[in-house]
């Protein structure tokens, strides 16, 4: 099994702290939208809006895979794109590894209200193959895709 490489971002080491999350049963094109919304964001604020997606009362701004989705009225005027959709699933997973990378900062003793979202990011996972068998002697194939999700908070 391979390691897993963080990006350099030119910052201190000893004040940034990571999280991974793998093989998450989410989608990549969901996951793509939702780390380009919270990049660069304060973490708390990051938080809260993304529980306010969770419950659908503001729409996450697709920037890139937003073939079919429809323009949203509560999208703010800061994203400058109209439309969006609720991805809860991705929401969910980014979520558990933003608690994640937040609870390692606490425990180095830093203070939680300072931190930022200095990098995130999904890449696609493995892709579970299984076939489905149909009639008169045929399959169809069925594929079961994951993402990885990570994630660098830091005070800047």
């Amino acid at each position: 099994m391979g390691s897993w490489k963080y990006p350099l971002l030119g910052v201190d080491e000893e004040k940034v702290y990571k999280a991974v999350l793998k093989e998450v049963p989410a989608s990549y094109r969901d996951l793509y939208n939702v780390c380009k919304a919270v990049r660069g964001m304060n973490l708390q604020s990051a938080k809260k809006f993304l529980e306010r997606v969770e419950r659908k009362e503001e729409a996450l701004p697709f920037y890139r895979y937003s073939h079919g989705s429809s323009h949203r009225s509560n999208i703010s005027s800061k994203w400058k794109v109209k439309n969006g959709r609720y991805p809860v699933k991705a929401v969910q997973y980014v979520l558990k590894v933003l608690n994640s990378a937040e609870s390692n900062a606490v425990a180095k003793g830093l203070d939680a209200d300072s931190l930022t979202i200095l990098h995130i990011a999904c890449h696609k996972g493995i892709t579970l193959k299984r076939f489905m068998p149909r009639a008169f002697g045929r399959a169809t194939a069925k594929y079961r895709r994951t993402s990885n999700i990570e994630v660098m908070v830091g005070e800047v």
